[in-house]
Parts: C-alpha cells; structure tokens; sequence
C-alpha cells in the first residue's frame, strides 16, 4: 500500500511539476486556507462547534517516502472562538483552556504510517494544559501542485479526538463532553 500511495503521489506530482523531492511548507495561515476546528458534546442536549483561529506550523512532505514527512504546529488558545463571546471568556478561563498559564497548545509528529492511496496515521505529541500525550491523527493527502501566484502547495485533512481529563481540565460537564473532536484542514505553501 505504502508503494501504491507513493506511485500516485509520483505520478500526480511529476504531472504538476515535473520534479519530485522532499520539501518543507509553511502553513498557510495569512491566506486562511488551513483550519483547526472543534466539536464536543454540551451536557447531552447538543453539540458544540468552535475554531481556532490563530494558530501556525509547518510540515514537510515527501511524496516519494510519506513515513518521512513531519509536522508541527502551534495553536493560540487564546484565539478560541465558538461563536459566543460570553462562552468563549469562559472556555479561556482555568476551567478549560487555561489560556493565562497556557497560552499555547503544541502538535509535534514523531511517526507517520502509511495507512492506504491516500492516508495515513500521523502520530505525534500533544501539549495542551501544560500536559503532553501522544495523539494520532487520521490524515489524508488531498493534493499538491502549482498555484496561480506561483507558489508550489500541499494540502491534507485529518481528524482526531482527546479526552479532556487526560490534559487536566478541571470542568467535568459529564461524559457527552468528555471527549473534544478536532477536524483539522492544513494547505501549507513551499518555502
């Protein structure tokens, strides 16, 4: 499968650009192609959805050995934003976020495993709250090539789930909001 995801990535790539190698990218943050959103259960009766809104990193991507590539990113927790200012205050206060002592939240991988044509496992350290935990994202590779300003980029998606009592987040709303999804978008332009 590994060679099978290789052979497409190849041959999408050699058809863009025609040249292949491993390249470093910064996420696309100015241009807001690349998104860190959120849901979790509220008490039982809903859903909750939310975003980050500033956030940056970096990855690199090897189309021809996918298990090499690598990404890292940090989110501004402060920048939370789920639609309602009130509740946004509350989600930056020590009950969830912690933004006054932990401003920051941090993703650094340290495994990708080839899962399929266009998937993988992107394992990585989580550093949210002060506590770091190994997390593994579900990924998919959704394109890369040349953009109309001239740059060259790459984008994924990938999703993954973390349970709020593992980073010690004080506020227990029961067990529908135990659990917190984070849907990731990532278009990242080549240095």
């Amino acid at each position: 499968m590994k060679k099978t995801f290789a052979g497409i990535a190849l041959g999408g790539l050699m058809a863009l650009s025609g040249s292949l190698y491993a390249a470093d990218y910064a996420i696309d943050k100015e241009g807001q192609h690349a998104f860190i959103n959120f849901k979790t259960g509220h008490m039982g009766f809903s859903v909750l959805h939310g975003r980050f809104n500033d956030f940056d990193g970096s990855f690199s991507w090897d189309a021809e050995n996918p298990e090499n590539s690598k990404v890292n990113v940090v989110i501004n927790t402060t920048s939370v934003d789920s639609n309602h200012a009130e509740r946004d205050k509350h989600l930056r206060s020590p009950d969830f976020l912690n933004v006054g002592k932990h401003p920051q939240a941090t993703f650094v991988s340290t495994d990708v495993e080839v899962t399929g044509e266009n998937t993988a496992k992107v394992t990585g350290d989580f550093t949210f709250n002060g506590v770091t935990k190994p997390v593994v994202i579900d990924a998919r590779f959704i394109g890369e090539g040349q953009d109309p300003w001239g740059g060259y980029r790459a984008g994924f998606e990938g999703t993954t789930s973390i349970k709020l009592a593992d980073y010690n987040v004080s506020m227990d709303l029961g067990p529908a909001s135990a659990v917190v999804e984070l849907d990731l978008t990532i278009e990242g332009v080549r240095k």
